[in-house]
């Protein structure tokens, strides 16, 4: 009794967590001089003491704080499912009766890109005739198993119950970006922040199941003794918290003219952030860290030399190489203490490494098999199964291909492959933009939304990190950052939403 009261008990307070962590960013109010917003970019206006946030803006955080507590899961069948999902309709609603309509203009890719991804899942749901149904790859086996009523009309995909529960998966996505666009300016100059926010709660959640301590969360199905924070798999966290690495110096730094408390606390964080990538155990993980550490250092280069301008010119290498001394000291005291878990795996060969090598040739052989329509979203785990040669069977199942490009041309055909070309195209081509204008003095923002969907790409070639509702709001709001103008031109004129 006493230790499940114990367990009640630190559930709770971890579920507070990020509410707290959401009051506080909130309430810190942003330089108005930081360009990591576009309303930094206009003329000041005098506005009262406090200013009642939107309701987008209110749901949006309520949003994002359930999506914490319960979207680290992917399976179907989590209770964190039904909650984040209810939730994200409630909210919808709410968002439709009495909030302002969104900007689609501000964020018309992203829009297309959902949109169009939505609309696939539901072309897929949709009755074909048995003719047109026998005519698709891949269906004879299904045909012969139909028997006496073969001219039952059937859909696109093979397991619809699979393919609906995808498409009832994009509601969170979709969600996010009404609200993000129905927020305004000043609110989401708070969103940076508030993502901090969460990824030091889950944070400090994975350094609680590090030093031993027994936190299972029932609304996703983690592993009790893997060090995976608020997530079901600890690859995911360990992505979440490399996200921390490249935000923490924008937040600090952004363009402002002194960082001052934020400056040390930042750095402070990015230790913190890889030494718990270290106990996480991840090794793709480990990678996205030192890549995350290198983009959030090489995004506010510009900011550093010109906050040291008037010091000596030896200062700021000084400083970096203090800093990459701080870590390399305690990846090493973490190695010794035989505590750095993620380099341990690097140098082990595992199972689960080998299930996706020696998985790999049944993936291209079903791609192969279902070109060029596909067997439809989220249909991986029962079509595996038909496929799954003896040599392969063991006691856990193959859940997903751990490879999300092929996974996602095998569900949808050569129609998933152009929208993947698609989103990869507007990627780079947006994240090219903003690198330019960021060259010539534009905001941080875009080029960090362009680090973290680069970081979900990578994790995605050995994992599946965007089939988790947290990481897809994650994407939208990096998809937003990247989309929003990184130019520092801008009319000297009120913005449009803003009175003469």
């Amino acid at each position: 009794m006493h230790a499940l009261w114990i367990s009640e008990l630190g559930l709770l307070i971890v579920w507070t967590i990020p509410y707290f962590l959401l009051a506080i960013a909130i309430g810190g109010s942003v330089d108005r001089a930081d360009p990591l917003s576009v309303a930094a970019m206009q003329p000041r206006r005098r506005s009262p003491a406090f200013a009642m946030p939107s309701l987008s803006f209110v749901l949006l955080c309520g949003l994002l704080a359930v999506l914490w507590l319960a979207g680290g899961g992917s399976r179907a069948d989590v209770l964190g499912q039904v909650i984040v999902r209810s939730v994200a309709w409630l909210s919808l609603i709410l968002a439709i009766l009495l909030a302002p309509k969104p900007s689609f203009a501000n964020a018309k890719p992203l829009w297309l890109l959902l949109g169009g991804g939505i609309l696939l899942v539901v072309i897929q749901l949709v009755p074909l005739p048995p003719a047109l149904w026998h005519a698709l790859p891949g269906r004879m086996p299904f045909a012969d198993a139909l028997g006496s009523d073969p001219q039952q009309w059937r859909p696109w995909s093979l397991v619809p119950g699979a393919t609906f529960n995808a498409l009832h998966s994009l509601i969170v996505p979709l969600v996010v970006l009404v609200l993000a666009s129905g927020a305004s300016d000043q609110e989401r100059a708070h969103l940076p922040a508030i993502l901090l926010g969460l990824i030091f709660a889950s944070m400090l959640y994975g350094l609680f199941q590090f030093s031993g301590g027994v936190l299972s969360n029932p609304l996703i199905n983690d592993t009790i003794g893997q060090i995976s924070g608020n997530f079901a798999n600890r690859n995911h966290l360990a992505l979440f918290l490399a996200f921390g690495c490249a935000l923490a110096p924008v937040w600090a730094l952004g363009g402002r003219a002194h960082p001052g408390w934020r400056g040390p606390v930042a750095l402070g964080l990015m230790v913190l952030f890889a030494l718990t990538i270290l106990a996480t155990g991840s090794r793709a993980g480990l990678a996205l860290g030192l890549l995350g550490l290198l983009a959030g250092i090489m995004l506010v280069w510009r900011d550093l030399k010109r906050v040291l301008a008037r010091a000596p010119r030896f200062v700021l290498p000084t400083l970096i190489a203090a800093f990459v001394a701080t870590i390399a000291i305690f990846v090493l005291m973490s190695v010794a203490a035989d505590r750095a878990v993620a380099i341990n795996r690097a140098l082990a060969t595992e199972a689960a490494e080998d299930m996706r090598s020696r998985g790999l040739p049944t993936v291209l052989s079903m791609i192969k098999t279902y070109l060029p329509f596909g067997s439809g979203f989220g249909d991986f785990d029962p079509i595996f199964r038909i496929h799954e040669p003896f040599h392969l069977l063991k006691f856990t199942y193959f859940n997903h291909a751990h490879n999300d490009f092929l996974e996602i041309i095998l569900d949808s055909g050569l129609a998933g492959a152009l929208m993947l070309l698609g989103a990869l195209g507007w990627l780079a081509f947006a994240g090219v933009r903003a690198l330019r204008a960021r060259r010539i003095g534009g905001s941080a923002l875009p080029m960090l939304g362009s680090v973290l969907l680069l970081l979900v790409v990578l994790a995605s070639v050995v994992d599946y990190p965007a089939r988790t509702s947290m990481m897809m709001a994650v994407v939208v709001l990096a998809g937003l950052w990247l989309h929003g103008n990184g130019s520092v031109r801008q009319s000297a004129l009120p913005g449009q939403d803003q009175h003469l």
